[in-house]
C-alpha cells in the first residue's frame, strides 16, 4: 500500500512548488509530480522527474502531500535522495530547476546527475 506521510523525504521550496503548480495547470488534468533517479549521466546518477496520473501511484511509492499537491517517488529512488530539496529559480543563466541532494558525494557541473 502506498503510504502519504506528512515528513517530508523530498523536500520542495514554495518557489518549486509555485512552478510545478503552474505547469500541472497547464496540463488541464490532476497530476502528480514523480521524481526518482535512474543509472546514467555525468556521475553515475541522473535526477528525473514528469507528472503522471495518480492512478499510477503503486505499493512501492512513497507519497508527500504539499496541501494537495502530490509527490511521488518510489521507494528505491527514496534512497538515493531522501533529504533532496528542489528548488526552482527563473535566472536567465542556470535557471530551472535545482537539486541539492544531501546523500550525494559529487555532481556534475550541470547539477542534473550525481553520485554517491
Amino acid at each position: 500500500m502506498t503510504q502519504t506521510t506528512e515528513q517530508k523525504g523530498i523536500l520542495l521550496s514554495e518557489t518549486a512548488l509555485n512552478h510545478v503548480r503552474m505547469l500541472r495547470d497547464q496540463q488541464g488534468k490532476d497530476l502528480c509530480l514523480r521524481v526518482g533517479v535512474r543509472q546514467g549521466g555525468c556521475s553515475g546518477m541522473s535526477y528525473m522527474m514528469d507528472f503522471e496520473d495518480p492512478s499510477q501511484i503503486g505499493e512501492q511509492d512513497q507519497v508527500f502531500d504539499y496541501d494537495g499537491f502530490k509527490i511521488v517517488c518510489d521507494k528505491k529512488s527514496l534512497l538515493y535522495l531522501y533529504g533532496l530539496m528542489l528548488d526552482y529559480s527563473n535566472a536567465m543563466i542556470g535557471g530551472g530547476f535545482q537539486f541539492t541532494n544531501p546523500n550525494a558525494s559529487q555532481t556534475c557541473g550541470c547539477g542534473k546527475s550525481f553520485g554517491v
